[in-house]
């Protein structure tokens, strides 16, 4: 008898707990609804169970289907808050702290997940103000799927901003949003939902990626679970053999006295100028570990307080010795080199700087045109000049890793499609570096995806925001060929479609760095598009000059544009630079170029009857000067697209 009313006891708890009322991840505590907009609240509970919410002294009803699911649609409500939501059914959640303002979902690869901490140095009075309650960010949980549209995320919670929290925003997603609250005083809520190297393509739905049949095909082989489990174990044991392997090799792990220690004898080390690469050395373009060596005198008074290393980029990995203590490690290329020396490390006189660097495949070394110093306070020490070093290690090139994450439709199932039901002002996209290679194809994939995206969302044509790729890469002397101005091209093309803005960045990019550090001026030009296209503010200039249509007429090329604000201009009051004329040939040579009024008159002396013209045409349109009168930019172009 016991046993039986045990087992009833455990079956009544267990229905029970069936029963309780869940949410989704993102209706939690300190959210923010979207304004003005009918509001989406769901969630699951038991089969036919009834549920009741209550918001702001109006209550609403329903029942969970068969399935447990469940959905209320609240009428539109006015910017405000904080207020609390209760639902009850067989129990009551109450969420907190709601707010009711623009929601913002922010995406892309590498240039919008970077996180303000990678920038830090250079907005250290903005990190110490940015106290603004009614910013919100959540952060979307990097996950893929390639089988299964989510219907929630694993994790993730709403965070105000303060000192704290901000480091780990998006940089460009902040300086946007506090941009826009500064101006309209409406609470800003902000859904990261971003991953380093991501192709355009993971982003999109199955429905969409069927127009794309090569990626489509790719993403049906990615269900295959076992495969990735294959492809996962063969990439980890071919990373930990090689680490292995070269951790047991590595000289100057093993000596003794171990080569990162002050006492060590450097008299057979070789030397090498900082930076640069060890492939110009005779080493030439060997992998493996390099170990580098410096000697620099500190005076008395930086000693006794915290320092600061800064090694500008290093590739790949590199693990940082001052006086032979630990001061930071960094696994990967990418992130600028920004170390912290204890306040009891460095001594007055000579002090020693050591560093293992581990490259793994391509050129090893110092990235050049980067900052290489110690400071404490306002007192430096250039780094750059001769090293010693020696090769700890030489190990044959690693192969790369698999990037599953990276495949067709994975990151659209995991981390868009659980966000569909929530109400968004709009969306502001970084990303297209990971496409760069093909650009034609990018000219259907963009829109496609931008539309993929609205009709997921029937939300109707929100506002899309997006950022130009940036400058990168050398700057070439001649006009010539570049995959990145074809992309950008692309990325223009796409402001065909209705409320697209974009903001160009071939300013503010860094030759040598694929994440430039100038995340606050993208987010300014991101935050004008918003103003004119989700905020309807017709005063804002929103946008540098954009070509418009060309005559040709006398041997010269007459070029108007939009977007002219009060003027054009050529920054710095300079002749304008990187414009290229060609003939009949097709051969582009530098041009010269004269504004006249809001138009550009474009020629070159032994072109006498020009065909076509460009503008920023490069990797790299280093020096490109052509403005409107408010500072912005105008976009690449070429007229003789075909």
């Amino acid at each position: 008898m016991k046993l039986n009313k045990l087992i009833f006891l455990l079956l009544f708890i267990s229905t029970q707990a069936l029963c309780q009322v869940k949410l989704p991840k993102l209706i939690s505590d300190r959210m923010v609804l979207q304004r003005d907009t009918q509001l989406k609240i769901w969630g699951w509970a038991a089969a036919k169970e009834n549920i009741q919410l209550t918001f702001r002294n109006q209550t609403y009803k329903t029942q969970a289907n068969e399935a447990g699911e469940w959905m209320l649609q609240l009428p539109p409500q006015k910017a405000g808050g904080p207020f609390a939501l209760e639902i009850k059914a067989s129990n009551t959640l109450t969420i907190q702290d709601v707010l009711l303002g623009d929601v913002w979902l922010c995406s892309g690869q590498s240039n919008m997940e970077l996180p303000i901490r990678r920038v830090k140095p250079l907005y250290e009075k903005e990190i110490s103000q940015a106290s603004y309650d009614q910013i919100r960010y959540f952060a979307v949980p990097q996950k893929y799927d390639f089988n299964t549209p989510q219907k929630d995320l694993e994790a993730g919670q709403w965070q105000k901003t303060n000192p704290q929290t901000v480091l780990g925003f998006s940089a460009v997603a902040y300086f946007f949003a506090k941009e826009l609250y500064e101006k309209y005083q409406i609470p800003i809520g902000l859904i990261n939902s971003s991953l380093g190297g991501s192709p355009a393509e993971a982003w999109m739905s199955e429905e969409a990626l069927k127009n794309f049949p090569k990626h489509y095909e790719e993403a049906l082989k990615f269900r295959d679970k076992t495969l990735i489990t294959q492809i996962e174990d063969e990439d980890r044991k071919r990373s930990q053999t090689w680490y292995k392997q070269l951790n047991e090799k590595d000289r100057g792990l093993h000596s003794s006295p171990r080569w990162n220690a002050p006492e060590l004898h450097t008299a057979h080390w070789e030397t090498m100028i900082v930076p640069g690469y060890w492939a110009e050395t005779p080493y030439g373009t060997i992998n493996g570990a390099v170990w580098f060596r410096k000697e620099i005198n500190i005076p008395a008074s930086m000693v006794g307080q915290t320092a600061k290393l800064n090694l500008g980029r290093i590739v790949d990995a590199d693990s940082v010795f001052v006086n032979g203590q630990f001061v930071g490690t960094t696994s990967y290329q990418y992130p600028p080199r920004w170390y912290e020396i204890p306040a009891s490390v460095l001594k007055e006189g000579k002090n020693t700087i050591s560093i293992r660097i581990i490259n793994e495949r391509g050129n090893g070394g110092f990235v050049l045109d980067k900052p290489y110093e110690l400071s404490v306070g306002a007192q430096s020490i250039d780094l750059k000049g001769v090293w010693l070093f020696k090769l700890g290690a030489k190990m044959d090139p690693l192969a790369s890793q698999t990037f599953i994450r990276w495949k067709p439709l994975g990151l659209f199932n995991a981390m868009i499609h659980p966000l569909l039901n929530f109400g968004i002002k709009g969306a502001i996209w970084y990303q297209g570096e990971s496409n760069a290679s093909r650009p034609t194809e990018y000219q259907t994939l963009f829109p496609a995806m931008i539309q993929d995206w609205r009709n997921q969302f029937q939300q109707g044509d929100f506002p899309f925001l997006f950022v130009q790729l940036a400058n990168f890469m050398e700057a070439k002397d001649q006009p010539s060929e570049s995959d990145w101005a074809k992309l950008r091209e692309a990325q223009l093309k796409t402001l065909s479609l209705p409320k697209t803005g974009m903001a160009v960045s071939t300013d503010i990019g860094e030759w040598n760095d694929i994440h430039p550090l100038n995340k606050k001026d993208v987010g300014h030009r991101l935050a004008l598009a918003a103003q004119k296209i989700a905020y309807k503010d017709e005063k804002t200039v929103h946008s540098g000059p954009i070509y418009e249509a060309m005559k040709i007429e006398k041997g010269k090329i007459t070029l108007t544009f939009t977007n002219t604000g009060s003027g054009l201009t050529a920054k710095g009051g300079k002749a304008l630079k990187h414009f290229a004329i060609a003939g009949a040939d097709r051969k582009f040579v530098w041009a010269q170029a004269k504004i006249i009024g809001n138009q550009v008159i474009v020629w070159h002396e032994d072109i006498p009857n020009p065909v076509a013209v460009r503008y920023a045409w490069a990797d790299n349109p280093e020096g490109a000067n052509l403005y409107n009168q408010e500072g912005l930019p105008a976009t690449p172009f070429r007229t003789d697209a075909f």
